[in-house]
């Protein structure tokens, strides 16, 4: 039976626009959300596994910006770059350029490991006026609290990247496995948007080019956390954080926020790592009150 996205009345009021760019000699998919007039426009970056579509809850409470959402090179619709490892100095250069070419000046904002090429492009000089970092990775993930899982997902991606081809892509893409990942990270008691969350997973966790590209950006994933690049943020920056998140505790994020420069958190209780998906609304509240909009 088909799932009611719960957000689907607000993002059907939002109108949208799909667009590519050439951006490193690879053609980037894009989305522009909202008045093309607004007084706000921000680049957004989704996470690991994600493409565009994981952060619409969260533009469904944003009506009066502008959000220009991207597909990461080699998921969603946009295909890997050419003759390239898609590590995290690939997805900085590829950021730097791709705002540059369709929103310069632009608010920037990344989930997850969005979080991590956000910050590490900032600090390597995308010009922006503030950030705003959703679900930050705020500590090495090896030391989160699910440190042993973490030390899991590093061998299946392993295994994944050296069984031979149409097995490891199969194992990859199981999806069994996403639907234990999607319900490791859920928190949500709320059954109808749990099952959301789920089909959510279903349908766009697997949408990445080839295990390759997957393996790359697994291992940027977790060989960087936004603490590297916090001392270079000189933008006030929000960080969105989650009091239950078991990727990056919620002291850690406020570690996080005495490191950086200028920095604002925003705690959201009784969620994880999901707030894209299990509370958007307190998620764009924050954002829109960090950017002087009024919802």
């Amino acid at each position: 039976m088909p799932v009611t996205s719960p957000y689907a009345s607000r993002l059907a009021r939002i109108p949208v626009e799909r667009h590519e760019v050439e951006v490193l000699g690879g053609t980037t998919a894009y989305w522009a959300y909202g008045p093309d007039d607004a007084g706000t426009t921000i680049v957004a970056v989704h996470g690991f596994r994600g493409e565009h579509h994981g952060l619409e809850p969260v533009v469904a409470h944003l009506p009066g910006v502008r959000v220009v959402m991207p597909d990461l090179p080699g998921f969603g619709e946009t295909a890997p770059i050419p003759a390239r490892t898609h590590d995290l100095a690939l997805y900085v250069e590829w950021l730097r350029a791709f705002a540059a070419a369709v929103a310069p000046g632009a608010d920037i904002l990344g989930h997850s490991f969005g979080s991590i090429v956000v910050a590490a492009a900032v600090a390597d000089g995308l010009e922006t006026p503030r950030v705003v970092l959703v679900n930050p990775i705020g500590a090495p993930a090896l030391e989160g609290p699910r440190g042993i899982l973490t030390r899991l997902a590093v061998f299946y991606y392993w295994a994944g990247a050296r069984l031979p081809r149409r097995l490891g892509e199969a194992v990859l893409r199981s999806r069994v496995i996403v639907r234990v990942m999607s319900a490791s990270m859920a928190k949500t008691r709320d059954k109808e948007l749990l099952r959301f969350v789920h089909e959510q997973h279903d349908t766009y966790f697997s949408r990445f080019a080839d295990r390759d590209v997957l393996h790359d950006a697994f291992v940027a994933s977790v060989s960087h956390d936004v603490r590297e690049f916090a001392p270079r943020i000189a933008q006030p920056t929000l960080l969105v954080a989650a009091q239950k998140d078991d990727i990056t505790p919620i002291e850690k994020e406020r570690e996080l926020a005495r490191i950086l420069p200028d920095a604002e958190l925003v705690e959201i209780p009784d969620v994880g790592h999901l707030i894209h998906y299990e509370t958007p609304r307190p998620a764009a509240d924050a954002i829109a009150r960090f950017l002087g909009e009024s919802l």
